[in-house]
C-alpha cells in the first residue's frame, strides 16, 4: 500500500510542483494588484483572475519549449564567489565574456526580466491591453522566481548535499501551508523603480546568499527531528500522498525566521513596482481607453497549447523541484 501512495505522489508533484508553485505565484500576481494606483486599477483589478491564473503559463512553457527553462532561474554561484563580481550586469558585456550559450547554460532570469519588462512598456504604449495582460502576467512570474534562493544556486534541488525535494519544500509547501492564515500582505503602494536592472541584481544577489541558509537548516533540522515525524500521509485534491509534515514545515519555517513569507511579500512588492514603472515609462496611457481587448485567435491557441504540453508533455530542460518521496 505504502508504494501505491509513493506513486500517486510522484505523479501528483510532477504535474503540480513548480517555482513558488502554482499557488504562490497565483497569490504573488494576486496581492500585487492591489498595490497599483486608481490609473491602473481600473485595468487590473477587473483582470485580476486572468492575471493570477495566467502567472503560471512561464512553467506550463517549460514542457513546451526548451528555452524557456533558463528564464526562471541563475546559478550564479558558477562565477565564482559573493558578489559574484566577475559576472557582467550588462547582458552584451556578459556574452563577450562568456558566450550566450554559457550563460543560457546556467540561467538568465536578470536579463529576461529586462526583456519582458522592455515588451510590457511597448504594450502600454500600443495600448494594447491583451499584450498588457498577457506581459503583466508572465513578468510577475519571472520576478518571484528571482526571489527564491534555490533559484540562485547550483544546488537548486539540494542534489548535491542529499537533500533533494528541497526546492519544491521551500516554495510549495509552505506557503500552502501557512500563507493564508498566518501570513500578512498588507503591504503598501508600488513605487516607480528608477534601474529595474540594478534593482533586480540585488534582489538576484539576496536570493544567492539566503541559498546556504535554505540548505543548512534544513540538513540542522532534519538531523534532530524524528525521523518518523518529517513526512506525513495527507490528502490533496483526493488523493492521499506523502508531504513534509505540518510540525516539520512550521520548525523549518520558524528557523528561518519567516524568510518565505517575507520573499513572498518582497516578490509582490516588485511585480507591482515593475508593472507601474512600465505604465509611467509608457507616459502613462489612459487604461480606460484601449484597444484589442480581446485575445486574438492566436493568442488563445498558445494557451491551450500551454495546458497541453503541461498535461502531457515532459519537461523540456532539468528538473529541479520535484520533492524527494
Amino acid at each position: 500500500m505504502k508504494k501505491i501512495f509513493l506513486l500517486l505522489f510522484l505523479s501528483l508533484t510532477a504535474q503540480q510542483c513548480f517555482c513558488w508553485g502554482f499557488y504562490g505565484h497565483r497569490k504573488i500576481n494576486h496581492y500585487a494588484v492591489f498595490l497599483l494606483p486608481p490609473e491602473m486599477m481600473v485595468l487590473y483589478k477587473p483582470q485580476i483572475d486572468f492575471l493570477a491564473e495566467h502567472a503560471v503559463d512561464p512553467d506550463k512553457r517549460r514542457y513546451a519549449i526548451p528555452e524557456e527553462g533558463p528564464r526562471h532561474y541563475i546559478d550564479i554561484d558558477h562565477y565564482g564567489t559573493y558578489p559574484y563580481d566577475s559576472l557582467p550586469r550588462k547582458w552584451e558585456d556578459a556574452v563577450a565574456k562568456y558566450s550566450e550559450e554559457t550563460l543560457n547554460t546556467y540561467g538568465i532570469v536578470p536579463w529576461w526580466l529586462q526583456t519582458m519588462l522592455i515588451r510590457l512598456t511597448h504594450a502600454f504604449k500600443e495600448k494594447n491591453q491583451a499584450r498588457i495582460l498577457k506581459y503583466s502576467a508572465e513578468i510577475g512570474h519571472y520576478i518571484a522566481d528571482s526571489h527564491v534562493p534555490l533559484h540562485a544556486s547550483s544546488n537548486h534541488n539540494g542534489q548535491n548535499t542529499d537533500q533533494k525535494g528541497i526546492h519544491g519544500f521551500w516554495e510549495s509547501r509552505i506557503p500552502e501551508l501557512l500563507a493564508e492564515k498566518e501570513w500578512d500582505f498588507f503591504i503598501g503602494k508600488a513605487e516607480y523603480i528608477k534601474n529595474p536592472a540594478d534593482f533586480i541584481w540585488t534582489r538576484v544577489l539576496e536570493s544567492a546568499a539566503a541559498a546556504d541558509t535554505v540548505l543548512k537548516f534544513e540538513k540542522e533540522l532534519t538531523s534532530t527531528f524524528p525521523g518518523d515525524q518529517k513526512y506525513s500521509f495527507e490528502d490533496r485534491n483526493g488523493i492521499t500522498i506523502r508531504q513534509y509534515s505540518t510540525a516539520f514545515t512550521k520548525a523549518y519555517d520558524a528557523m528561518m525566521k519567516g524568510m518565505v513569507e517575507r520573499r513572498m511579500r518582497q516578490s509582490i512588492f516588485a511585480v507591482a513596482s515593475f508593472w507601474y514603472t512600465a505604465w509611467v515609462n509608457a507616459g502613462q496611457p489612459d487604461l480606460k481607453k484601449l484597444s484589442n481587448k480581446e485575445f486574438s485567435a492566436i493568442d488563445l491557441k498558445e494557451f491551450e497549447g500551454l495546458n497541453n504540453s503541461w498535461k502531457s508533455a515532459p519537461i523540456k530542460g532539468r528538473e529541479h523541484d520535484v520533492p524527494n518521496p
